[in-house]
């Protein structure tokens, strides 16, 4: 069943609920760690990081399959523009945090691991072997900053999208939440 201004698949409701509270949860994480230098939590967020593209692919093909939903309402020239730019942010977004966090720890040498597998080994020092040594230091500096920055903007982006769904369950009252929990319209 592909989505309709009435309805949204099985496939859409389940891949934005599983990629949203994921990214949320990663998100939540990810500051937690670093403003807290909580380095232990680190394997288990780079672990979820790579997994949630397992899930974030399906959902990015299948938004391209099915093109974006139809408004449930009639939006004004302002909140369509920011209901576009937001819905881009989003699909953008979840692609761009684990793909750049992969990049980050790859390219940093310090190998890319999913609950103790290893992917991608650490890169050790040829002089001194206890040391990791980078294997590409500018890729790997450039997808830090892209970590960074998307996470900050992800964040906002997730924020506009929750603020406009409450607005839509409560002022507009168009169905639109009802809709993203699989229910007709």
């Amino acid at each position: 069943m592909s989505d309709t201004a009435q309805k949204l698949s099985k496939t859409t409701v389940a891949l934005h609920w599983v990629v949203g509270l994921m990214m949320i949860g990663l998100l939540a994480v990810g500051v937690y760690m670093e403003e807290n230098e909580v380095y232990s939590l680190y394997p288990i967020h780079k672990s979820l990081g790579v997994l949630i593209l397992l899930v974030v692919l399906p959902r990015v093909i299948n938004r391209m399959r099915n093109g974006w939903p139809e408004p449930a309402s009639q939006y004004t020239a302002i909140e369509n523009i920011l209901s576009r730019i937001t819905h881009y942010l989003l699909i953008v977004g979840t692609l761009l945090m684990p793909i750049s966090g992969v990049l980050m720890s790859a390219m940093g040498g310090r190998g890319v691991y999913v609950f103790g597998l290893e992917l991608f080994g650490k890169n050790f020092d040829a002089v001194d072997p206890t040391k990791i040594a980078p294997i590409n230091e500018s890729l790997a500096g450039l997808a830090h900053s892209l970590h960074g920055w998307g996470g900050d903007i992800l964040i906002v982006a997730i924020a506009l999208h929750v603020i406009g769904a409450v607005k839509h369950h409560v002022i507009d009252k168009d169905g639109t939440l009802r809709r993203m929990l699989g229910k007709s319209i």
